[in-house]
């Protein structure tokens, strides 16, 4: 069973959190299911990049991202590297270390 650890958020998850998932999971619900609030502003349909995280151990874990994905990561603030939409990152056997970023481009909460 893999292990994911969310890094510490100053508003999200100021604590961080470490937990044991199953796999086949996306990290945005896993984040939701475990009371972090990750906003996902277009429900998870892969429209908007709310959901905006940086896979900063086991990336190479995860499938590839798709074109949408992609494309809709072209518009995220931060653009890293190591970043995916956590609606579209679907856990596998490996470990993941997950950062929220500090900002989304979303400029209003919409309270899921």
């Amino acid at each position: 069973m893999p292990k994911i650890t969310f890094l510490p958020h100053p508003d999200l998850c100021p604590e961080g959190l470490e937990i044991e998932v199953d796999e086949g999971l996306s990290i945005c619900d896993i984040a939701l299911k475990n009371n972090i609030d990750i906003e996902h502003a277009c429900e998870k349909s892969c429209a908007c990049t709310t959901c905006h995280v940086y896979i900063r151990s086991g990336l190479d874990s995860l499938e590839e991202s798709t074109e949408d994905e992609d494309d809709m990561l072209d518009k995220a603030w931060g653009l890293e590297p190591d970043s995916r939409l956590s609606c579209q990152a679907v856990t596998g056997k490996s470990d993941l270390v997950i950062e929220i970023p500090k900002y989304t481009i979303n400029m209003v909460s919409e309270n899921h």
